[in-house]
């Protein structure tokens, strides 16, 4: 089975001349279609960053970063954009437009594909709220809604478009013990629904058994099991 995304030797810098710095040494790592597989490490290890070069918001540098079978390392903006239109997002902050409502807000995950009308996106995008329990919700704005809420909308609108890959950076650092469990529970479910891959960065100790498998990064490198250092 070819991988989802599949990463080979891949090395990142930030800044330039002097003050270049690399933050990512030999990134190795194959994700499997369907597979959950949640990525630990302490603050600042490199899990961000890997995040969003697998996601296409900014460019691959050294190495090989394949993802949906398409070479991401120097790759052009168009391809990037492509890249990003493939993807589901959803962070820690939620991100909401706070003067859109729900129902808009997660449209907003629809407007990037052309051929969708605007029926089927308004369809679309109720029937994904009323999945995530928000039926009653549609026409509420973001300073209406619980922080809870919040992030229902927006993993509603990380899967509207049925993407193939899920990527969420720290989605349940903001709630509590209960809230934080329901939003994996349901990231799981729908994305299993979907038969969508899952790449999760996290610290909560408390979802990990969500995860097919765990990987951990430390100081800007990845492996299976934790780095232990005297």
């Amino acid at each position: 089975m070819e991988s989802v995304i599949s990463i080979k030797h891949l090395n990142h810098y930030f800044g330039k001349g002097q003050l270049r710095k690399q933050v990512l040494f030999d990134i190795n790592l194959e994700i499997k279609p369907g597979e959950i597989v949640l990525m630990t490490g302490p603050s600042g290890s490199g899990k961000t960053t890997l995040l969003t070069l697998v996601g296409g918001l900014r460019s691959a540098q050294e190495g090989s970063l394949r993802v949906l079978g398409q070479e991401l390392c120097g790759a052009s903006s168009k391809t990037l954009v492509w890249e990003r239109r493939n993807n589901g997002y959803i962070f820690q902050s939620h991100n909401l437009h706070e003067s859109l409502t729900a129902l808009q807000n997660v449209k907003m995950g629809l407007e990037v594909h052309k051929s969708i009308s605007v029926k089927e996106m308004t369809e679309r995008s109720v029937h994904i709220l009323e999945l995530v329990g928000l039926g009653d919700h549609l026409h509420y704005y973001p300073e209406q809604l619980s922080v809870g809420q919040k992030q229902r909308v927006a993993i509603a609108r990380a899967l509207v478009s049925q993407p193939k890959i899920l990527l969420a950076d720290e989605p349940t650092a903001a709630l509590d013990s209960k809230t934080g469990r329901d939003v994996v529970d349901l990231m799981q479910k729908l994305a299993k629904e979907q038969h969508c891959t899952i790449l999760l960065v996290t610290h909560d100790n408390r979802i990990l058994d969500i995860a097919d498998r765990i990987v951990y990064m430390e100081d800007g490198k990845l492996t299976n099991t934790p780095l232990i250092t005297n």
